[in-house]
């Protein structure tokens, strides 16, 4: 029975076993827990290599961030209340959309809103600008990793590499989605939640992200709209092989 972890060996072990229930049932929420596996992983390996300042207080943030994940998955199973945010990324499986856009509402929820929570309850009672270096070290690890996923994606996309042409053509959050923008903006909503109490600021950040999200769902292009569904008609929709090609090691 799935439950919150308590050390970074229990996370990658927690969102294997989401992956494998949800690979079971075809369903594409099996996607962001396999990325978000491998990201996990690496940042196991940054802490054993020191390549953080803090590999404790690593940890610390990793189990954290990523309860905030478990917690919501858990809750939506048994239709319990969560954020609006994985709420709208939870319910995407039932529409017809690209394995990117599964991909990128799981990173909306997770780093816009998750990644502020976790940072604030990190640092609590402490100075929270210590955890800087550290915050940037995950957006160098990301960096590094970020093109292996995408040659791993267009693998079972193939015709996905359209999405970029017109990423200069477009103001639609579907091609302008980025995972460095996200995580500077975690890090001053962070700011935010660290000083003011993550109960008084989470309703007002979830409602932005959840809207976040809804246009993701929604590429407010009606181009970019019919670009997507032909991507989508190529598309493997074989759940279990996407899983296996984008947790490739």
């Amino acid at each position: 029975m799935l439950k919150p972890a308590t050390t970074i060996d229990e996370v990658i072990s927690t969102l294997q076993e989401i992956i494998n229930q949800e690979v079971n049932e075809n369903s594409s929420l099996a996607y962001f827990p396999a990325l978000y596996r491998l990201v996990t992983i690496r940042v196991k390996e940054g802490i054993a290599n020191n390549e953080f300042e803090d590999g404790a207080r690593m940890e610390k943030l990793d189990v954290l961030f990523a309860n905030r994940y478990i917690d919501a998955y858990i809750a939506y199973k048994q239709n319990r209340p969560h954020t609006g945010s994985w709420r709208i990324t939870f319910e995407a499986k039932k529409r017809p959309m690209l394995i990117l856009q599964h991909l990128l509402l799981g990173m909306n929820a997770h780093i816009n809103l998750d990644l502020a929570i976790a940072a604030a309850e990190t640092m609590k009672g402490n100075n929270l600008a210590a955890l800087l270096n550290d915050f940037n070290t995950i957006n160098r690890l990301l960096s590094e990793m970020s093109d292996k996923v995408q040659m791993r994606i267009s693998k079972v996309s193939p015709l996905l590499g359209l999405l970029d042409r017109w990423a200069g053509k477009t103001d639609t959050f579907l091609v302008n989605f980025s995972i460095t923008t996200a995580r500077d903006g975690a890090w001053k909503s962070a700011g935010e939640f660290h000083k003011a109490g993550i109960s008084a600021m989470l309703t007002s950040r979830d409602k932005k992200i959840s809207a976040l999200g809804l246009q993701l769902i929604h590429p407010n292009s009606k181009w970019v709209r019919g670009l997507v569904s032909g991507i989508r008609l190529y598309e493997n929709k074989n759940v279990r092989k996407v899983v296996e090609i984008i947790s490739e090691v």
